[in-house]
């Protein structure tokens, strides 16, 4: 069965925990082809993978959400619509009952110039009936130019060539689900959305939180990724997602009930096995480990903070920073700064490792993220019996307190950005060494009750299955 992952911003250029969940993936259906269909930011990316690719993938499309100079066409080039076309491309700018079908077949025509569509009349007249239906109080000008440029990527992903597959499996909404819904459109091919994050509500979170935007254009883009999630729900045939509250959640922003399953992340306990002890020189330390990418998102702003602040009350505290630091270069070199200014004695950061190389000698590990959706890093944690401090987002609390069982919390969940709370927990982990190790030794059990890779393997595999069913496909193990 030829299988086709569509996935924005993370596998296989950047590492983190979707791009390891894609690689798992992949490696663990070898019979299956896999190709990818790669969404990212422009064409500096192209071809930088962080992962070698599994044998079982034979081709690689990407898809550029900025592009070289769109403006530069030929400007006899004309992009003229037919009244089916205009009503189609209307019905997507008002956000009313939207044309989907006759979208996905008007920028499948050849010889479309954005230039044109954007700079013409067709554009320009559906965005001033959004702006007089809408939005009349703000200034026209300001209003077509972010539409412009806020359409901009979604027409990337439109005119973008969509392989043939017998299953497009998009690792979120968004566009990934848009393109997914044209991979189903044109090929016949099944859809599953497979969500880590819930993508809507991320989106309006960072939205929300943005400095940059006008209050009345954070409505405008949050109704815009509501838009591509309610076509990617429409479309899809199976919608998972990794935990109860997040199933939840799609099924209040439109996704029928009944395309939904819970599948939970699974990892390969037995990579952490016998793993590197502490070596002598670093025994003296209570060490507390940190597995992420540094970027704004997972808050370690906050963590070097609060552990400023447990160093002092507890001397023989390390904080070990594991993990690559040159997605956000300029949000790293604050980091840098602040353990300098702050003089924060016993901070590493180490770049890349692997985490087996490091796991065995930690004492306790730490997320202070922002958002997250059922982390892997807290299940790794687990699979070498170390505990975990959390903050209260996504599935963290389920992992570190069970869901389905008694075996006890597994580490201390927080509330997010508390500096005060976070080192509490810092301080509570190196003066309870024995309670410290109970609580990895649930996490242990919780892991091996209901997160093993075999686990997740065996749900894919029934959903994989059913998909080849539908496309009368025999399914080869």
């Amino acid at each position: 069965m030829r299988i086709c992952f569509i996935a924005e911003g993370c596998y296989p250029y950047v590492v983190g925990g979707v791009s390891s969940w894609v690689h798992s993936m992949i490696k663990n259906f070898p019979n299956q082809e896999f190709i990818l269909l790669t969404i990212v930011a422009n064409r500096e990316a192209s071809g930088k993978f962080a992962y070698e690719l599994p044998e079982n993938v034979t081709e690689v499309y990407e898809v550029y959400l900025e592009d070289v100079d769109w403006g530069s066409v030929n400007k006899h080039n004309k992009t003229r619509l037919s009244e089916k076309e205009y009503h189609a491309l209307r019905s997507l700018i008002l956000n009313h009952e939207v044309e989907w079908d006759n979208i996905f077949e008007f920028f499948h025509k050849k010889n479309i110039s954005l230039n044109q569509l954007l700079m013409g009349e067709d554009f320009y007249h559906a965005v001033l009936d959004a702006y007089n239906l809408q939005y009349p109080e703000i200034v026209f000008s300001d209003f077509l130019w972010t539409m412009r440029s806020m359409y901009l990527p979604l027409f990337f992903c439109l005119m973008a060539e969509i392989p043939k597959a017998d299953v497009y499996h998009a690792v979120a909404t968004g566009y990934a689900g848009v393109l997914g819904s044209m991979g189903k459109y044109f090929h016949s091919g099944q859809l599953i959305i497979s969500e880590h994050g819930i993508y809507t509500r991320e989106r309006e979170e960072e939205l929300i939180k943005a400095e940059w935007v006008q209050k009345v254009y954070k409505k405008i883009w949050i109704q815009q990724f509501r838009k591509m999630s309610k076509v990617s729900y429409e479309r899809a045939d199976i919608v998972t997602s990794l935990y109860q509250h997040a199933q939840e959640l799609q099924i209040e922003l439109g996704c029928p009930k009944e395309k939904t399953i819970v599948t939970p992340n699974g990892i390969n306990y037995e990579r952490f096995k016998e793993l590197p002890q502490c070596p002598p020189e670093q025994k003296e330390y209570i060490h507390i480990g940190a597995v992420l990418r540094v970027t704004p998102i997972k808050d370690v702003k906050t963590m070097i903070q609060a552990f400023g602040y447990a160093k002092k009350r507890e001397p023989k505290l390390k904080l070990w920073i594991m993990g690559p630091y040159n997605e956000d270069p300029d949000y790293a070199a604050e980091c840098f700064r602040m353990v300098e200014t702050m003089k924060i004695q016993d901070v590493e950061f180490t770049g890349r490792i692997q985490v087996t190389d490091y796991l065995g000698w930690m004492d306790v590990t730490i997320l202070t993220s922002i958002s997250e959706g059922q982390p892997l890093t807290i299940l790794e944690s687990y699979a070498a019996h170390v505990p975990v401090i959390a903050t209260d987002v996504g599935n963290c609390r389920g992992l570190i307190e069970g869901e389905e069982d008694d075996f006890g919390r597994a580490g201390i969940i927080t509330h997010i950005m508390n500096v005060g709370e976070i080192a509490e927990a810092m301080v509570y982990m190196a003066r309870n060494p024995e309670e410290r190790k109970a609580m990895g030794e649930a996490g242990y059990k919780r892991l091996m009750k209901r997160y093993k890779i075999e686990d997740m393997k065996q749900k894919y595999e029934e959903i994989y299955k059913e998909c080849a069913e539908r496309r009368n496909l025999e399914w080869e193990e």
